[in-house]
């Protein structure tokens, strides 16, 4: 069973209400199963939203964090814990390492470098842990007909289609992570 489970998501503070809602109830699910969240440390956005819901809940929080975001007052201090890089890529590499498996709510340019990172890492077979996309409210349709492009147009093959798990709610990711055995992934090159 899955207990430190990685979360991208947004930094915005300016995002729509079922966004919000989502991150309550995903940290919701967390803290009631002890689990511990392994995210960017921030202190708005979604972000801002999971720490806390997390620990309230009875998880623990674990945050990662550039100096020069953790400078700026950016990170949730009363995290469990709270880890400080010198930079994005070490930041990505600690949480990466530290993660049983991935989840992405939605998110700006940083939230889907991380998922295409993850997704890229698990493609070239540098881990085998779950990835799943909390689809809320659609947000991630237009990126997964750009997927389908990729596959169509011969780009990537469709067998990687196996790298992620697309959830339209809390309960269809939990249950994805929870039922999570990793399979063989396809060789990348055509």
């Amino acid at each position: 069973m899955i207990q430190n489970l990685c979360v991208f998501c947004a930094s915005s503070q300016a995002v729509a209400a079922p966004y919000l809602q989502a991150a309550r109830e995903l940290a919701a699910w967390m803290g009631a199963r002890k689990m511990t969240l392994i995210y960017g440390a921030g202190n708005v956005g979604l972000m801002g939203v999971l720490g806390p819901e997390v620990r309230r809940h009875g998880g623990r929080a674990v945050g990662v964090i550039p100096k020069f975001m953790r400078d700026q007052a950016l990170a949730y201090e009363a995290a469990d814990e709270v880890i400080e890089t010198q930079d994005m890529r070490g930041r990505k590499a600690i949480m990466a390492e530290r993660a049983e498996g991935f989840l992405t709510l939605p998110g700006g340019f940083g939230t889907l470098e991380e998922l295409l990172e993850i997704l890229t890492l698990k493609q070239l077979h540098q881990h085998a842990k779950p990835v799943v996309l909390l689809n809320t409210a659609g947000f991630f349709d237009p990126l997964l007909a750009m997927f389908e492009r990729l596959y169509a147009e011969r780009f990537t093959k469709p067998e990687f289609r196996e790298l992620y798990h697309v959830a339209g709610s809390v309960s269809q990711a939990a249950d994805y992570l929870q039922g999570y055995r990793p399979t063989p992934v396809a060789g990348k090159w055509y």
